[in-house]
């Protein structure tokens, strides 16, 4: 998310029931081998977005000591007051759909046993639709030992790879359709968006952002809003976050859409900047929020966060 994704190491190989949920994945096309393009859906809606409320964290592919314990990472978070985990999967560099197999089963496990849902995210190149698009299938079809799934999944929208906008967000779209296909409706689908002030701040970025289409498919947007790469003090960051969170629903054009809105940068944010974060949230009444990432948030932040909730009427 906010890493780089051409950030790419190896790792152990991956576990034999992943490669076999891979292989019967790749058989899923039209007998020429090209993909199979699904045809229109429903409207998203349907689906309990329930995980996505109150106060989540966020673990990314290169928190290292979160992964080294998720026990430990699991009942950290569920002290301070957290009710999701946000856990990434892979991105479009590495040559695997889970760069911790073996790991991921245990911090689904141990975020259920801490009484935490569990979000999955992967970032998409969408330079090889196919590849996003059977990495994806894999994390929602991931069982763990003891049968355990994630509770959603979320697509993290944001890299540039391909350079022509317009080929972007067409591809963008088809995947987003034919991940709507497979799950159902009734499947929750998160949409992990750039910040809508930076996109309008910098039109070239992203020209023609599909956010009507987005609307259509999923149940959740997450902005990723990171006010510490843009302003300062509590104001500065009340402000941003509110103005982000406007903005969205103005682009969607629905006022009630659920938003769980990423804030800062953990390690960047100050507590007084919290403060306005939170104030942010409970005045734009959203339904989550969350910093990035959970290794550097620290005691004064999460004391701070915690009191977002429960919002005013």
């Amino acid at each position: 998310m906010a890493r780089d994704p051409r950030r790419v190491g190896a790792i152990g190989a991956a576990a034999a029931a992943v490669v076999v949920t891979l292989l019967w994945l790749a058989a899923g096309d039209g007998g020429d081998g090209a993909p199979v393009v699904p045809p229109p859906v429903a409207r998203a809606g349907l689906a309990d977005v329930s995980m996505y409320r109150g106060l989540g964290s966020w673990v990314d592919i290169y928190d290292h000591r979160a992964w080294a314990d998720p026990v430990a990472t699991m009942e950290d978070m569920r002290t301070h007051g957290v009710r999701t985990l946000y856990l990434q999967t892979s991105n479009f560099g590495h040559g695997r759909p889970f760069v911790y197999p073996y790991v991921v089963p245990r911090f689904i496990e141990a975020a259920h046993a801490a009484g935490l849902e569990v979000v999955a995210w992967y970032l998409p190149g969408l330079v090889d639709e196919r590849l996003d698009y059977v990495r994806i299938r894999a994390a929602v079809e991931l069982r763990t030992p003891a049968g355990q799934r994630f509770d959603s999944f979320a697509l993290d929208i944001e890299s540039p790879a391909v350079r022509d906008p317009a080929k972007r967000t067409a591809r963008l779209v088809e995947l987003s359709a034919r991940l709507r296909e497979s799950v159902g409706v009734h499947y929750p689908l998160g949409a992990i968006v750039p910040s809508p002030l930076a996109m309008k701040a910098n039109p070239d970025y992203w020209p023609g952002f599909p956010w009507s289409e987005l609307h259509e498919t999923y149940d959740v947007f997450l902005p990723m809003t990171y006010f510490t790469w843009r302003v300062k003090g509590r104001d500065g960051a009340r402000d941003y976050t509110a103005g982000a969170v406007k903005l969205l629903r103005k682009q969607t054009n629905d006022p009630s859409v659920p938003v769980h809105v990423i804030g800062g940068i953990s390690g960047q944010a100050t507590t007084d900047e919290t403060w306005g974060f939170v104030r942010a949230v409970q005045e734009e009444v959203v339904m989550g929020a969350s910093y990035y990432g959970f290794p550097g948030t620290t005691e004064a932040q999460w004391k701070v966060l915690s009191r977002a909730w429960p919002n005013p009427p």
